[in-house]
């Protein structure tokens, strides 16, 4: 996530800023607990880092106490980019809650455990039309304001 915030951050008159939603280092060995974040959290790039007690992820990044669940949540759509454990479990979980999603991979190996769901894109034209489309459909949470 480093690389997408990077270049989120380098875009020139952009709009918003790069939020991390941070998974807390408790159950560590050493750990100072909730809110303290392990080591390589906030990237560099992080403007607002969002500090949790969530300590769940990799492998357990579906559980009830994993970061997951915010990030696919507050999402209007979920681009899945090479990844592995937590990055498989994210796209479960925006299959369960209904969020648009598309992986932007060369290989459907590139996210060892990829739900069947989650279409692939490997050229990048392809991926903006779904996240423009999806964006002009709304999003369930959308759906659910009005």
């Amino acid at each position: 996530m480093a690389a997408v915030t990077e270049a989120f951050v380098g875009v020139r008159k952009r709009s918003g800023q790069a939020i991390g939603v941070l998974p807390a280092s408790a159950g560590e060995p050493g750990a100072p607990g909730p809110g303290s974040a392990p080591p390589g959290y906030p990237n560099p790039w992080v403007e607002i880092a969002i500090r949790t007690h969530l300590d769940a992820r990799g492998s357990r990044g579906g559980d009830a106490d994993s970061r997951n669940h915010l990030n696919v949540l507050t999402s209007d759509v979920v681009v899945v980019l090479p990844g592995g454990e937590g990055t498989a479990s994210e796209a479960r979980l925006a299959l369960r809650y209904g969020r648009p999603v598309v992986a932007y991979l060369a290989r459907r190996s590139d996210v060892t455990g990829l739900p069947d769901g989650v279409p692939v894109e490997t050229r990048f034209d392809r991926v903006q039309a779904f996240v423009r489309a999806a964006c002009r459909r709304g999003t369930p949470r959308d759906t659910l304001t009005r």
